[in-house]
């Protein structure tokens, strides 16, 4: 028995193995057929599981997607922390391409447009995500900002958070709204120009 749980070291691998299959096939299915006709049963039949079990560990289809998208950001490894190389547009740049590069892939597209969806409908939803996902990635947002704000590179006064959203948020909003083109070129404009901004203060 695993100390504490009242599970056998077996019985949590079972349940482990369980859980990777059904966040694995609702990520799939999401790109495959789309969020509207992912069902819960499609994901039990495709993870090979109970529709019982994925009840018992999530309240909705949209629960599953989002710790699939979780359980992908684990599984990539590395560090989440913003690269600091002590050059704040180049780290910048390089951040952001990358995430026009994940945005641009077919695979990750659809789901992540899913979740999106359901995240504006589901208010738990959007609870946990804002938990989970955006205040952490928004906390590593800023203390890469701050190390920025301790070498002189920007303003010590500056508000962080509104900084974030004029970095973030214009390729966000172009990914949603599917407006112009999404390229690391409009990243690196995205860069130029916030920092200039935000340094003329």
């Amino acid at each position: 028995m695993k100390p504490g749980t009242g599970e056998s070291p077996n019985a949590a691998r079972r349940s482990d193995t369980s859980r990777r299959a059904i966040l694995r096939a609702a990520f799939d299915l999401a790109g495959e057929v789309g969020y509207g006709r992912l069902s819960i049963e499609g994901i039990a039949a495709r993870a090979g599981v109970g529709k019982q079990t994925i009840y018992r560990w999530w309240p909705s289809k949209g629960a599953v997607l989002f710790d699939a998208f979780l359980l992908l950001a684990e599984d990539s490894g590395g560090s989440p922390a913003l690269p600091d190389s002590g050059d704040l547009e180049a780290d910048l740049v390089a951040v952001l391409r990358a995430t026009v590069d994940e945005l641009n892939d077919p695979r990750y597209d659809a789901p992540m447009r899913a979740l999106n969806t359901e995240i504006t409908h589901d208010p738990e939803l959007a609870r946990l995500y804002s938990e989970r996902l955006d205040e952490p990635m928004r906390a590593l947002k800023k203390d890469r900002l701050r190390s920025a704000q301790r070498i002189g590179e920007l303003p010590a006064d500056l508000d962080l958070d509104v900084a974030v959203d004029l970095i973030w948020g214009p390729l966000m909003n172009r990914w949603m709204l599917r407006s112009g083109g999404l390229t690391g070129d409009f990243a690196e404009r995205i860069v130029a120009a916030a920092l200039d901004g935000l340094r003329r203060r």
